[in-house]
């Protein structure tokens, strides 16, 4: 905890309070945008409810006059998601099961995927690789260093979307292959996949409020709180060496 406070990973984190409650008001507006590939109907249509799951499940501030300035992620329920997490990488391993790993945070988060495909892999899981020619209107979806990833003009592009992932998992059932029996991802990739009703789990910051919606509403099984894009990837590694560690991957 220590460690996620001083890197800025969790406690006062770099996202301002009137980010995070822009973002709550446009998920609730009905953007979907902010839906990060699920299906969200007229759930949440309340600012004031979206931001109650938010204060339980990561920390932000409970204080709906709390409008500008800093907003917190609480490290305590950063590092009770990584221990929901590993338990679930734990049950993976056991069962050597197939596994899908994707990012739409690769500036951030690929490393940490990466790490994690590699020690499931290591330990007799079946990283599912994904179909070839796969593309949607942002771009083209491929596979690098074992985690799916958009790529748009020769870089690795940032998305929400969920069309990536709806695009891999429709690829792999024309193909008449299996799907995964777990995702591990952000973003919209981690939204579609638990609306397709596969086992997904993963992270989300304190302004994308819809994966932890979706937690609570058991569509995705875990979500870690967490600053997705610090100044340096560099600073995931202690974080990702406990989540392998405590998951017995290490």
């Amino acid at each position: 905890m220590d460690h996620l406070v001083s890197t800025r990973i969790a406690g006062d984190v770099a996202t301002p309070r009137e980010n995070n409650l822009s973002h709550y008001r446009q998920l609730a507006n009905g953007n979907r945008h902010y839906w990060l590939g699920l299906e969200l109907g007229e759930r949440w249509t309340d600012e004031q409810d979206v931001l109650a799951v938010m204060a339980e499940r990561v920390g932000v501030s409970d204080d709906a006059e709390h409008r500008h300035g800093q907003d917190t992620i609480d490290p305590e329920l950063t590092v009770a998601a990584l221990e929901r997490l590993a338990a679930r990488l734990r049950k993976a391993a056991d069962g050597g099961q197939r596994v899908l790993f994707a990012t739409g945070h690769p500036g951030g988060l690929l490393d940490v995927h990466r790490a994690t495909a590699a020690a499931l892999r290591a330990a007799g899981c079946e990283i599912t690789v994904i179909p070839e020619g796969l593309q949607t209107e942002e771009g083209y979806v491929m596979q690098f260093a074992d985690v799916a990833v958009l790529e748009h003009g020769a870089t690795l592009w940032h998305t929400h979307s969920g069309d990536p992932m709806k695009a891999i998992l429709t690829g792999l059932e024309r193909e008449g292959r299996p799907l995964p029996d777990l995702v591990v991802a952000d973003h919209g990739w981690a939204g579609y996949a638990g609306r397709h009703g596969v086992d997904s789990a993963g992270y989300a910051d304190c302004n994308d409020p819809a994966l932890f919606l979706a937690e609570a509403e058991g569509t995705v099984q875990v979500v870690v709180p967490l600053d997705d894009h610090v100044v340096s990837p560099r600073h995931y590694d202690p974080m990702t060496a406990f989540l392998l560690a405590e998951a017995g991957l290490a």
